[in-house]
């Protein structure tokens, strides 16, 4: 076990979101801002932004590292595209207005298709779809649950269509 693998996961969250030159086995070196540190490999997750490219991801096994050099502190800036990196678009933030308008939307489409379909939960923000089907915000096909895997595709099937007519 090296002095990398070593530390403590707190020790790790040190390096997260700052720009590092990691030196490895047979003196391989990889530069890159740091995503994160697996917990139980220690291995590093770095990412580089290379021009005119969205970025990539590459990975340090912790076994395998030798010394790692802080070359620059991350910013907000960074923090927040580091962040876009391992967060789809899809999840972006939604406010309360939107949401709801979203879920009345998606609950009067279904009604208008005569698919049975209720409110459920303490604030009523999940849609229940005929009691086997449950529909969370923000309403998309990720957020669609249920036991049965036939209503499931259907429903996110139809709910794709849906939000493309959009």
């Amino acid at each position: 076990m090296n002095d990398w693998q070593r530390k403590s996961p707190l020790d790790w969250e040190t390096y997260v979101n700052k720009l590092v030159k990691v030196v490895a086995v047979e003196k391989h070196e990889y530069e890159g801002w740091v995503l994160t540190v697996d917990p139980v490999s220690a291995t590093i997750v770095l990412a580089t932004f290379p021009e005119n490219e969205k970025g990539s991801i590459s990975f340090v096994m912790g076994h395998a590292v030798q010394e790692v050099e802080v070359l620059q502190e991350g910013d907000s800036d960074m923090e927040q595209r580091l962040a876009r990196i391992v967060t789809p678009e899809e999840s972006q933030a939604y406010s309360t207005e939107e949401l709801e308008r979203r879920k009345n939307a998606l609950k009067t489409w279904l009604e208008t298709n005569h698919i049975p379909v209720g409110e459920q939960g303490e604030l009523g923000r999940t849609l229940s779809v005929a009691g086997v089907l449950s529909i969370e915000p923000p309403y998309g096909p990720e957020q669609c649950s249920s036991t049965n895997e036939i209503i499931l595709a259907r429903v996110q099937g139809l709910l794709q269509r849906f939000l493309q007519q959009q």
